[in-house]
């Protein structure tokens, strides 16, 4: 054989050989790359599946907390009159006036009622908490006369 062929044969050996190579690596990189995806698919899946769960715990807990804000004065570990009771709600969930209902109101009770295991106050009730605790409460009238209502 002559040597260019030989050469030609050589050239065509390795430009098939570097083709199949690459084929080849390709084939497993693209083969591993959807291993991958599957895997990381599977895991975002699972991802969102435990936040929606939290999200449905903490909407829950929310909803459970604000019932039982509401139906305080007719748990057993209240101590009033539930007839005294009014629900506001927020900043803080009730104001108590014990003797309210016989008409003779001896004090008023500011009332947080808290639930669950992060049973804490937050940043503005710790400040309305102090304030009340500082004696910064008072009374306010106000009157509005109908004429200048009719105006």
């Amino acid at each position: 054989m002559e040597t260019g062929s030989i050469i030609a044969i050589a050239i065509a050996a390795s430009i098939i050989t570097v083709l199949l190579s690459y084929y080849l690596i390709k084939w497993r990189f693209e083969k591993r790359f959807r291993q991958w995806r599957g895997t990381e698919a599977l895991s975002l899946e699972q991802e969102k599946q435990r936040i929606r769960q939290t999200a449905i715990n903490q909407s829950r807990a929310v909803l459970g907390g604000k019932f039982t804000e509401q139906m305080a004065p007719y748990l057993p570990e209240f101590k009033y009159d539930p007839t005294e009771a009014r629900f506001i709600g927020s900043p803080i969930d009730l104001v108590v006036f014990p003797g309210l209902s016989s008409g003779d109101p001896q004090e008023i009770v500011i009332m947080e009622i808290k639930s669950g295991k992060n049973c804490q106050l937050t940043p503005q009730q710790q400040k309305i908490r102090q304030l009340i605790e500082d004696g910064m409460v008072r009374w306010e009238l106000i009157k509005h006369s109908e004429q200048q209502a009719e105006e």
